[in-house]
């Protein structure tokens, strides 16, 4: 699976996190310690709010710790808020539209997970992505797919509440027919304001999602990192994270969480 860093907070360079930490996320690219998948070669993409209130993006199919440019933009690109990822692919091609993050006007997405059986499902969440949002549809990832469609469920207005109503499709169709197929969604959703982060799982293990924070600096990751796990607080499975600005981080149970707790 990919590996991926959220961070919202006083301007900083991307080097800090991206390339610079013991475990950064140049290293978890080759030797990942806590993925399904060891190695994340497959693509990586940076995203980074600066002077315009859409994002700035970078993505390239070679591998992160194969590519000069990465390591000389994150020395360079200092930002209140970016996203960076690694890619390991589940199923779709190799091509730069389907490298992370996504972006739909000044909404940046990014996921780690896997929605199962999606070429049998495709079709039905394509079609909850409105057609004035359709235009954004760059790529044929899973991933692409349900942040579009989230942005059709409310996603400018209510962000955890449409990710809410769409991972109940998503459970939906993953136990549809009294079959049992894995949904394993991990991401980050951010409009260069407020930062959220999601963990969450359905007929599996949700994949692994941490975080740190002081005053209005958060950082989030896939794994620590570096080796003082100490100062990382694990994300609880089927949890939402919450970082608006001006406020303190919030961890809330996500709303299918809830139903199924009352049931």
């Amino acid at each position: 699976m990919c590996r991926w860093i959220a961070y919202r907070g006083e301007p900083t360079s991307l080097e800090r996190y991206v390339t610079a930490p013991a475990h950064s996320l140049i290293e978890q690219s080759m030797r990942a310690l806590e993925s399904t998948a060891a190695t994340n070669g497959d693509g990586f993409g940076l995203g980074w709010y600066g002077e315009h209130p859409e994002p700035g993006i970078y993505r390239e199919v070679r591998p992160a710790w194969s590519d000069d440019n990465l390591r000389n933009l994150c020395r360079h690109i200092h930002s209140r808020l970016f996203f960076a990822h690694v890619r390991a692919a589940t199923g779709t091609s190799i091509t730069r539209p389907n490298c992370h993050p996504f972006t739909t006007g000044p909404w940046m997405f990014m996921h780690n997970g896997v929605i199962g059986e999606w070429s049998q499902i495709r079709r039905t969440v394509e079609a909850m992505i409105p057609d004035d949002l359709y235009a954004s549809r760059l790529g044929t990832t899973d991933s692409e797919a349900v942040f579009l469609a989230l942005m059709g469920a409310g996603g400018a207005d209510d962000p955890v509440g449409a990710t809410e109503r769409v991972l109940d499709v998503l459970t939906g169709l993953m136990n549809a027919g009294g079959q049992k197929h894995p949904l394993r969604f991990t991401s980050a959703l951010t409009d260069g304001k407020d930062l959220y982060a999601f963990r969450f799982a359905v007929n599996d293990n949700a994949n692994t999602l941490y975080f740190r924070a002081s005053g209005e600096n958060v950082v989030i990751v896939s794994e620590p990192l570096d080796k003082d796990r100490s100062i990382w607080t694990p994300v609880p499975p089927n949890h939402a994270l919450i970082a608006r600005a001006g406020q303190k981080v919030e961890l809330r149970p996500i709303a299918a969480e809830r139903r199924q707790a009352a049931e």
